[in-house]
């Protein structure tokens, strides 16, 4: 009976400060931002952990206090029952291996859930040791003061966010990541990367005379929109929409060009930014736009163009199936 008392008070002892150990790293190795992002999405462990990491001094001593307690009686009483040197023997391998590696590799995998679910044994440290931490709480903040949160650099969110692809456990499917990565790039590459080269682009002249075979020509591209320039390529008068012409029999009645409503559309430069494009796509009416560069047209660029850069797909409608077609 004698013996399996000593036993139960080691054990007991023991594991207080095996959870006293697992709750100082455990705590530590929570990021304060994480705990804030998911405690605003409900998360009930972060919730009750949160407060806590938030007084981390505070929480950190209580803590220690407690562990060097424990870890004191224990050898107080296994050296009342032994010699000095079995004492200290004992006591460093059972508070090493049981009491400090064991559970701070157990802890440190399950920081949230394990600090949540001792969460009121640390109110409970704190109050019994209040007196002792709490100067030397305010001793830390002084000497040490509190880390600043870092946000991540562009590249590190899209490490990050690779990180779910593929991922079983991830909430992010992979279409969700490759448009999250594209639009994290946005910032960095400018229209004139994107942009239709004018060599490449169907547009007309502001002489330009519409007839049957000028509209047969625009209907079998495939285009909806065709912008109208100078023929310096220095200014742009709008853009001429193909639904604006359906009525019109041109077998009979050629038009000039200028005779018809063109949509105000406004030039952008090259080196415009792919975000600053999108916001500018917001506030026009017009879906296309001329780009310059050195106060000369060089290019278009459509919607559909930063839609295919943003989601990180080409966007193949009716119109590209039926010319790759032919």
């Amino acid at each position: 009976m004698h013996y399996a008392l000593i036993i139960l008070e080691i054990v007991f002892l023991v594991t207080t400060a095996a959870i006293c150990s697992g709750l100082n790293i455990g705590l530590m190795a929570l990021s304060r931002a994480d705990l804030r992002r998911k405690a605003k999405t409900g998360n009930a462990d972060a919730q009750r952990v949160l407060p806590l990491r938030e007084n981390t001094h505070l929480s950190l001593v209580s803590i220690l206090f407690a562990n060097v307690a424990v870890v004191s009686t224990s050898s107080l009483l296994l050296e009342h029952y032994f010699n000095g040197i079995i004492a200290g023997i004992a006591t460093t391998l059972l508070m090493v291996i049981f009491g400090e590696a064991i559970p701070q590799a157990y802890f440190v995998r399950f920081s949230l859930k394990f600090c949540s679910f001792f969460a009121p044994l640390i109110w409970l440290m704190i109050t019994i040791t209040y007196p002792l931490s709490k100067p030397l709480q305010l001793l830390l903040d002084k000497m040490v003061g509190h880390t600043e949160h870092e946000l991540h650099s562009r590249d590190e969110l899209g490490l990050i966010i690779a990180e779910h692809q593929d991922a079983p456990a991830s909430e992010l499917d992979d279409d969700e990541v490759e448009i999250i990565k594209s639009a994290l790039q946005l910032s960095e590459k400018s229209v004139g990367q994107i942009m239709e080269r004018i060599e490449d682009v169907y547009w007309l002249k502001d002489t330009a005379i519409l007839d049957a075979q000028t509209v047969d020509e625009i209907k079998e591209k495939g285009y909806s929109r065709v912008p109208v320039f100078d023929e310096n390529l220095t200014h742009c008068y709008g853009v001429l929409l193909m639904k604006d012409m359906v009525d019109i029999d041109f077998d009979e009645m050629p038009q000039p060009i200028m005779t018809f409503d063109l949509h105000e559309t406004e030039s952008v430069g090259s080196r415009t930014a792919l975000d600053t494009m999108l916001r500018k796509f917001f506030s026009l009416k017009s879906h296309l736009v001329p780009i310059e560069k050195d106060d000369k047209i060089v290019g278009i660029l459509t919607v559909e163009d930063l839609l295919e850069e943003v989601i990180g797909h080409e966007i193949v409608d009716e119109t590209d199936y039926a010319l790759d077609r032919d």
